[in-house]
């Protein structure tokens, strides 16, 4: 069978994260430069090898000081590691339209093995002709495991930052012509 690789939108996709502030609220981050290629057999996904890649250059949570701070060498340092990288290997199906991916996530130079939740969105003809493949993947890390250990402690003993994030992707692919 014929290897397919998809391309993702940018301009229809985004790369969010989530973690709890002094566990009672939730900030919102996002990637806004960022790449991801899925090869498969054909048209099915249960194949595909996925590699992706999102810039820490680009990351915003809509506060300047906060971003700058999480790209500093107390979270992400940016400088000596400038992206996050995913690469995928064994999609599971679970029902029709869900699936588990497994792969490995590096960020800030230590990979660990990670399991995502996928829910297959369909297969769609684009008005120019382009077959488009849509999916939502959602999972949970722990940013201690990837050297992410700064933290601060409230006047009560409380913690400012969850060492749980939340991950969300809402990811729209381009099928490429065959090479």
């Amino acid at each position: 069978m014929a290897t397919t690789t998809w391309t993702i939108d940018t301009t229809h996709s985004e790369v969010q994260f989530k973690v709890k502030h002094m566990m009672i609220s939730t900030v919102t981050g996002y990637f806004s430069s960022f790449n991801c290629t899925v090869t498969t057999e054909g048209d099915d996904f249960t194949s595909a090898k996925v590699e992706f890649t999102a810039d820490l250059s680009s990351i915003s949570t809509n506060n300047e000081q906060r971003d700058t701070h999480l790209k500093s060498e107390d979270f992400f340092d940016a400088a000596n590691h400038p992206q996050v990288h995913f690469k995928g290997g064994k999609l599971e199906k679970q029902s029709d339209d869900k699936y588990t991916l497994h792969g490995d996530l590096t960020i800030r130079g230590t990979t660990k093995p990670v399991v995502l939740d996928v829910e297959f969105g369909g297969i769609a003809e684009d008005p120019w002709g382009n077959t488009r493949a849509g999916f939502t993947v959602d999972g949970r890390i722990n940013r201690k495991d990837y050297g992410l250990h700064w933290s601060a402690v409230t006047e009560a003993g409380g913690i400012v930052v969850s060492d749980e994030v939340r991950l969300h992707v809402n990811a729209e692919f381009i099928r490429q012509a065959a090479q």
